[in-house]
């Protein structure tokens, strides 16, 4: 039988998971499950009949401890211990040889925990997270409460995340890592993907790591160093003149232009680790002036780009849109712009460049701000977005009504000014204001920002190039500590583009030649 009719035809229940269709078995005798990427190997390492699999005890984890997280020693036929194999969630053996420290894999090795599999939601408060296997299964029998572990500390980023909503889903997350630079650093990489509040810090003193503990006889040590951990604490405070001088010897950011020359200069463009607010009345074009803001972004830039809360006012299909018109210089979005789709889906992807750049979050499904925080947080660590747009805050928690959106959006603005410099990214968003100028709901927001960017607009005035013209204004800017009117800018719906104007300039030309083109 050919190795593709077995696929076509061999569809088999995944000793595994429970798939009952996704496991297939090849003629050179390996299998695969499509479902959960179980592997089995063809090579027999654990189940050649020349070696037996016992749970054995090794460096001061019991015989127990190893069965409960199916952890496997390989021995040979003279009854020599050769191996340990570590069995992750999707089937596959991290193993470990014992005649030297080395690993290999047998399987499929995909970003995952291990330990996950062994430990039921809803059964604990608290989950710990450990830099490697057998100090997962040292603290597990120290504490025994659920223990999970990376892969490695330089894969720790990428395998929380893979796990981050079920991680999330504990009270509290207590990180112990080695303690070395390599374990500091995937420590920081680990608790940025979580709010700080809940993230604990098992802080090693005499020794290296968990198994360091257990080896020398100091259960008790290390169980009351694990109730000692304290909330985590990103190591970013310094007080000596060295590291004064690091600091200082850090470059200037260079922030993106935003595509508004007399913005650009005003305000030395978009850096990561601020936040800029950009507030208006109802209808003024504050959604015109964020897509080509995105459009900027994508087109001067490699960065990857998040949108939380997805324009609220449009649907999903018009904000991909408007980032084709702008490319185009068509509105796309109109039934007679004379643009195929064909068109606009190469524009779009002549701009985006590639797959996993662009991320939307459509809706918040949610007034809580703590979903639109994990939301953003999520975006910006799991995603790795560095430019986050979100339009708009008042109507993500308008359903609140009163002192409570008033309170909601105070305790939002002051969260997300923290998790910007927390977490090196810009953050774009967007504030409707009341007939004073204030920002609506609460007027803290505009106290919090970075930069403000004000947009007014004659939407009522009879004559069409006036009534099309924003007025960008910078009250506030904290880098350059510039403010004061930008410009007024004439949108041409036509031509999908922004033309600067003086008080004298004809204001319906631009649109004569957007309609001729």
């Amino acid at each position: 039988m050919t190795q593709t009719s077995k696929v076509l035809n061999g569809l088999l229940p995944c000793p595994v998971c429970p798939s009952s269709d996704a496991y297939f078995e090849y003629d050179d005798g390996h299998a695969y499950c499509f479902s959960c990427n179980y592997y089995k190997s063809n090579k027999k390492d654990y189940e050649d009949l020349a070696f037996t699999y016992e749970y054995l005890p090794w460096r001061g984890i019991t015989k127990a401890t190893m069965e409960s997280y199916d952890v496997r020693t390989k021995i040979d036929p003279d009854g020599r211990p050769v191996s340990i194999g570590f069995r992750y969630p999707n089937g596959s053996y991290k193993v470990r040889s014992l005649d030297e420290k080395s690993f290999r894999w047998e399987g499929v090795s995909v970003p995952s925990l291990f330990g996950q599999d062994k430990s039921t939601l809803g059964t604990h408060k608290y989950i710990t997270i450990t830099e490697g296997e057998v100090d997962a299964l040292s603290l597990h029998q120290t504490i025994g409460g659920p223990v999970v572990s990376v892969q490695s500390g330089a894969s720790a980023g990428r395998d929380v995340a893979s796990a981050r909503s079920w991680l999330n889903s504990y009270e509290r997350i207590y990180l112990a890592f080695d303690n070395d630079t390599v374990g500091r650093e995937a420590a920081a990489a680990v608790a940025r993907n979580f709010d700080y509040n809940k993230v604990y810090h098992v802080k090693f003193g005499t020794r290296k790591d968990a198994n360091e503990y257990l080896q020398a006889g100091e259960e008790a040590i290390l169980k009351n160093i694990w109730w000692s951990a304290k909330k985590y604490l990103p190591e970013n405070i310094v007080s000596s003149l060295d590291d004064f001088a690091a600091a200082l010897n850090q470059p200037i950011k260079l922030g993106v232009p935003y595509p508004f020359k007399a913005l650009t200069d005003m305000t030395y463009g978009i850096r990561t680790g601020e936040s800029v607010l950009i507030t208006a009345q109802e209808k003024v074009g504050k959604t015109e002036f964020m897509h080509f803001i995105l459009h900027n972004l994508l087109k001067e830039t490699k960065d990857d780009v998040g949108i939380a809360g997805l324009f609220i006012e449009e649907p999903k299909q018009r904000t991909l849109q408007a980032i084709a018109g702008i490319e185009l210089g068509k509105p796309v979005h109109l039934p007679d712009s004379g643009v195929s789709n064909d068109q606009v889906i190469e524009a779009f992807n002549k701009v985006v460049g590639r797959d996993d750049r662009l991320y939307l979050y459509s809706h918040f499904g949610s007034n809580d701000p703590e979903i639109i925080l994990d939301t953003i947080r999520f975006l910006a660590t799991a995603c790795a977005c560095k430019y986050v747009l979100f339009d708009h805050i008042g109507m993500a928690v308008s359903g609140l009504g009163g002192d409570n959106e008033r309170v909601a959006l105070d305790y939002l603005g002051t969260r997300l000014e923290m998790m910007v410099k927390e977490l090196d990214f810009a953050l774009i968003y967007v504030s409707h204001v009341n007939d004073f100028g204030q920002t609506r709901g609460s007027r803290y927001l505009g106290k919090l920002c970075d930069l403000r960017i004000d947009l007014t607009r004659d939407t009522a005035n009879p004559d069409l190039g006036i009534r099309n013209t924003v007025h960008v204004t910078v009250p506030y800017g904290r880098f350059s500590s510039n403010s004061g009117p930008v410009g007024s800018y004439l949108f041409d719906p036509w031509s999908q583009t922004y033309t600067e104007v003086a008080a004298n300039d004809n204001l319906l030309l631009p649109y004569a030649q957007g309609k001729a083109a």
